[in-house]
């Protein structure tokens, strides 16, 4: 008997294809949905479903579906999509819906993202608990409910998704760009030729450079997982090479999106964060920012030079979609390049982020790099991991080293010094790690600053 406390955690289900997730568990995980919303008080009768590239994708998401049907409610099957296209299909339609997707993992997983009606999230305090103990008693049940008939409507809905992001942000204006994506065989390579190129919509002053627009979840090239520096080289070369004005990195279900500027050089989310907040300032004067606690300082600061107001999250997409939802915030971004819009139901949309920068970038003159430039201030350390025996113990050592600092505690240990620098440390939900974010003015001291730490930490 599969433990499904392995695959189903915090923010989604994920494990390796079959050994931990197969299709008797996406079945049963299908008919847990349905009933964990209708405990909650919701009365489901049809639900959204749609998968990523993966070959595993179509059966799981075949099997989920007859778990809906045998609880009584309907499907809406959209196909191969992105994780943002799934969320505009729950937003539109205000049905609950069913991403298949593993995200950035290797090619032997698959996992699902589960939303209620209008993409709001479903996580760990919000119902996944109740659908893993329900999914877990009817995998033990041999007397578990029947197949019912099979109710699964087709439907595509690729160009209204790309329609409803051009609505968004206009495009047509701007200044000829030439940009590299880099889709890593994901869904990128859906997605970017309905939203940017002409495939759907009429033409825009784009010309587009495909590099891996194949779709291929057993990831040839690389990883689809921008977050690692290596995982952007080829786009950093192809950037340099064929002298063009941006690069754009998607991750494996394109919910993410990573900025390249014209010297290969990545702009970093925090930069990417500022620069989305100062433009939907512009348009919602004095409106709520949300941003993680990792992001650059110089995130809250640029929200206030624009007449808004900053609110600092824990990391994570739950944490970040309940403070915007609660301060009807217009907009939020994470260091992890998770990008979240009031007017995308405050949902996650690597694809809307990418459009705002090269509405920006080609409403000016100046290179990325130096119209970029105004948005990075300081120098940070990117996170940095370090497996621990025993995470508690060692952040209270990092603690009583640091007696001057001023600290917090949202989400693992804040330390700010009064010379503008900070680090966080804090442990992972699943792995015994600590991770470490260092910012500070200048690399010297964000150097001596994260050498000091990690000597206590590595030990």
């Amino acid at each position: 008997m599969l433990d499904l406390s392995e695959i189903i955690k915090a923010y989604d289900v994920r494990g390796v294809v079959p050994d931990q997730f197969n299709e008797p568990v996406a079945r049963a995980i299908g008919t847990a949905f349905i009933e964990m919303l209708r405990e909650s008080g919701d009365q489901p009768d049809q639900i959204v479903v749609a998968h990523d590239m993966r070959e595993s994708g179509p059966g799981l998401a075949a099997a989920f579906a007859r778990g809906v049907n045998a609880a009584g409610a309907s499907v809406i099957n959209i196909g191969l999509a992105s994780t943002d296209q799934l969320y505009y299909a729950s937003g539109s339609l205000n049905l609950p819906g069913a991403m298949f997707t593993a995200s950035h993992n290797p090619a032997q997983y698959n996992g699902i993202k589960l939303c209620r009606s209008g993409a709001r999230p479903v996580g760990q305090d919000s119902g996944l608990v109740i659908v893993r103990q329900r999914a877990q008693q009817l995998l033990r049940d041999l007397n578990a409910e029947a197949d019912g008939p099979s109710r699964v409507e087709e439907r595509d809905l690729l160009g209204d998704y790309a329609a409803h992001l051009r609505s968004l942000v206009n495009l047509s204006g701007i200044r000829p760009l030439k940009v590299i994506v880099d889709a890593g065989n994901g869904m990128g390579g859906h997605t970017v030729p309905a939203v940017l190129g002409d495939q759907v919509l009429s033409p825009l002053p784009l010309t587009i450079v495909p590099l891996f627009f194949e779709l291929d979840g057993s990831f040839p090239n690389h990883e689809a997982n921008p977050l690692d520096p290596k995982n952007l080289v080829d786009l950093q070369n192809a950037v340099r090479e064929q002298g063009a004005d941006i690069g754009l990195a998607f991750d494996g279900d394109a919910d993410r999106c990573f900025v390249i500027d014209e010297n290969g050089d990545a702009v970093s989310p925090s930069a990417i964060t500022g620069l989305v907040a100062a433009r939907e300032l512009a348009k919602f004067p004095g409106s709520v920012i949300i941003h993680n606690l990792i992001t650059s300082a110089a995130v809250p600061e640029i929200i206030l030079e624009n007449g808004g107001k900053p609110i600092r999250s824990r990391v994570g997409h739950s944490f970040i979609k309940a403070e915007m939802a609660q301060s009807n915030a217009v907009f939020g971004g994470e260091h992890s390049a998770h990008y979240y819009f009031r007017d995308f139901w405050f949902a996650d949309t690597g694809m809307l982020a990418a459009m705002h920068v090269l509405a920006a970038l080609g409403g000016q003159d100046l290179p990325l790099s130096e119209f970029a430039a105004e948005y990075e201030r300081y120098v940070a350390s990117g996170e940095i991991n370090s497996t621990v025996a025993d995470a508690a113990a060692k952040s209270r050592e990092v603690r009583d080293a640091f007696p001057d600092a001023q600290v917090d505690d949202l989400d693992g240990l804040t330390f700010s010094f009064e010379d503008g620098s900070w680090f966080n440390l804090r442990a992972s939900n699943t792995e015994p790690l600590l991770r470490l974010n260092v910012e500070a003015p200048d690399a010297a001291r964000m150097g001596s600053l994260r050498d000091d730490v990690l000597a206590i930490v590595r030990g």
